[in-house]
């Protein structure tokens, strides 16, 4: 705390320079930056004062045994209350690389299994925005691929607010799904598997550099429900990354620019995901493989029936609530994810 006080007052100072607003990108930055700490600095002092006052409270009940059995209700709801702000906010700091706290941008591809797997990555889809609904972000589909009979085959959403790719980031991998089959006239059980790609959503300032040279950019007609112009014209943009071989999508933008903004900004938020991949790699860390969506590579498992049970796999977080999860419940495996990259073990379990 000490730091980050000397650190706003540092910037609450360079924010008087007359000369800061020579740069607007960079005064831009210093303000977004100590907007931030003061709001951190104000949250944590806040949570000291609060426990500070029900410390003297306590022992005001404890000097008075009468007036403290009254006081007791009030001294657990209070003490319940500060112990759900420090495990959100100890929660955040789990969330210290680059990018954890900026918008990210979310894929979800269908993998074996067919119109199973197809509905399945719409559920998944479902999860997400609901998630997001939950924490109050703001969300827009970017691309989608529907399937033939039912559900995605592939679908692309960006999901914006404070911290978004520093939690969601937990979610990369490939998600498995057991259950009776919707699809099935037999109701046999069947197993479904769908890849989960994240990204942060960088700024065009980043240090990520694209060069025009090393793009190749094709327009066709956008697919799926449309509108006026939207299946009339080559809107739908297509740009390939000639050295990564990276493809993007975009079709949902009703103009061929914004199209091509949206698919520019998922080109950056790939490249930004493969670039701290290789430096994660020589750190001798794995994580965030893209690996193919099928047997023995999940992350997480969805068994709905004969029993039900939603299992992390790499931390061992598990829940019987499968119905609570798929309706957004995800922030107990997104922690736990948090707190086992840093050793902590986590209880196994949720609510």
């Amino acid at each position: 705390m000490p730091a980050k006080e000397t650190e706003l007052a540092e910037l609450e100072t360079r924010s008087t320079d007359p000369t800061l607003w020579d740069d607007p990108a960079a005064a831009q930055t210093l303000l977004r930056r100590a907007d931030e700490l003061r709001e951190e600095i104000a949250a944590w002092r806040t949570l000291e004062g609060r426990a500070r006052g029900l410390a003297e409270m306590a022992e005001m009940a404890a000097a008075d045994p009468l007036e403290g059995e009254s006081l007791l209700p009030d001294l657990e709801r209070d003490l319940a209350g500060i112990q759900a702000d420090w495990t959100r906010m100890e929660g955040q700091l789990l969330l210290s690389e680059p990018y954890d706290a900026i918008p990210a941008i979310v894929s979800i591809h269908a993998g074996a299994g067919g119109t199973e797997s197809q509905d399945w990555a719409e559920m998944l889809l479902r999860m997400y925005l609901r998630w997001a609904e939950r924490n109050r972000f703001r969300t827009e589909i970017i691309d989608q691929t529907e399937g033939e009979e039912a559900g995605l085959k592939s679908v692309t959403v960006g999901i914006t607010g404070r911290w978004a790719y520093g939690r969601l980031k937990s979610e990369r991998g490939v998600h498995r799904l057991v259950r009776i089959s919707p699809f099935d006239s037999q109701k046999r059980r069947h197993t479904s598997f769908a890849l989960v790609e994240v990204m942060p959503e960088v700024p065009e300032d980043s240090e990520v550099e694209i060069r025009d040279d090393d793009l190749r950019v094709d327009t066709y007609r956008s697919s799926g429900a449309g509108g006026q112009h939207v299946n009339k014209t080559d809107s739908a943009v297509r740009i390939t990354h000639l050295p990564t071989g990276i493809v993007v999508t975009c079709q949902n933008e009703r103009s061929q620019i914004q199209n091509r903004e949206r698919a520019m900004a998922i080109l950056r938020a790939k490249l930004a995901e493969r670039k701290m991949e290789e430096r994660e790699a020589e750190l001798a860390r794995l994580r965030g493989v893209h690996v193919e969506a099928g047997w023995g590579n999940q992350i997480r498992s969805y068994v709905l029936q004969p029993y039900t049970m939603v299992k992390d796999l790499r931390t061992g977080v598990e829940t019987s609530n499968p119905s609570a999860v798929l309706d957004g419940d995800i922030d107990a495996f997104i922690d736990g994810y948090l707190r086992s990259r840093i050793g902590e073990p986590s209880d196994g379990t949720t609510a």
